[in-house]
């Protein structure tokens, strides 16, 4: 028989995931702190719940997929939580990026309950997770990696079993590290293309299939030039993922100067009211520095 899934927060990664499960054919049932966004995937066939704890208590495998550590400990340990409505032999799949510390903590107070935890962040954007091509890592008992593996096919592309417990949030910082500096890169190089009056949308196309290509540049570059600041990742929740890595550098005495050079710009374009923004604009910082803009006009 089919697990029944749980899904507990509906943000830009978390409605497509939704919608992922239901065309998969998936029993899911869902809760979110704001009640309007369960209403289009009740629509598409999701159960509507009262709360985390509500969720645990009509699914067999629960994934949470919120904004910071403290909303995950909020949605699983504390009042109304998942710990309380779920049962032994059943399955918490945290796809937020949080403090590997603390997941392993969640993961020792669930294991006295006899609930089992993985922790799967995920990479890829708002349109990974609108079309079921996420990168998943995923931290902790190789038997239950394979028991929810059918779920994670449904939403995501590249899904990779990474190691024990917090190897997957782990993971995911490396992830994260590499995202901002090829956004850096993306940024100076379309500085530099608008200062030789280069044609960027022909300079994209010639640089994109070689040596120099990435997601990024391929996915975010196009947004640069037309200026759409739309979020994929905002720079809040990228400066948050950016704390973790600082974070966990300082503790194991790892320099990162390209990590914190980019830490800094994005919170300068947070002192101007753009944490908003897609975590592309990161190239403002820098049109702030030169004088000049980006542009595709």
């Amino acid at each position: 028989m089919s697990e029944v899934i749980g899904f507990v927060g509906l943000g830009i990664m978390g409605r497509g995931m939704v919608r992922n499960l239901l065309k998969a054919e998936f029993e899911v049932h869902i809760w979110n702190r704001t009640v309007s966004r369960m209403d289009p995937l009740v629509d598409a066939g999701a159960y509507p719940a009262t709360s985390p704890a509500d969720v645990a208590a009509h699914s067999s495998i629960i994934f949470t997929c919120v904004s910071d550590t403290h909303d995950v400990e909020e949605v699983i340990l504390r009042e109304n939580g998942i710990i309380f409505g779920a049962d032994a032999g059943d399955l918490v799949v945290d796809c937020s990026t949080i403090s590997p510390q603390v997941t392993q903590r969640i993961s020792d107070i669930l294991a006295q309950k006899e609930v089992k935890m993985l922790d799967a962040p995920i990479s890829g954007g708002s349109e990974g997770a609108a079309n079921g091509t996420l990168s998943i890592m995923v931290g902790g008992d190789a038997d239950q990696f394979t028991r929810a593996l059918p779920a994670f096919q449904a939403m995501g592309k590249t899904i990779t079993h990474v190691g024990g417990t917090s190897a997957g949030q782990t993971v995911k910082l490396v992830n994260q590290i590499l995202v901002v500096i090829n956004m850096l890169a993306v940024s100076e190089a379309l500085l530099f293309a608008e200062a030789g009056n280069l044609d960027l949308q022909k300079t994209l196309e010639a640089v994109s299939g070689g040596a120099a290509g990435s997601w990024m540049l391929s996915n975010r570059g196009p947004q640069v030039v037309d200026r759409d600041w739309r979020p994929g990742f905002t720079i809040d929740l990228q400066q948050k993922d950016l704390r973790l890595v600082l974070d966990a550098a300082n503790a194991m005495g790892v320099p990162m100067v390209g990590t914190s050079l980019v830490f800094n710009l994005y919170r300068a374009l947070q002192q101007q009211g753009l944490g908003g923004d897609g975590n592309h604009a990161l190239v403002k910082a820098l049109e702030n520095l030169a004088g000049f803009r980006v542009s595709g006009d």
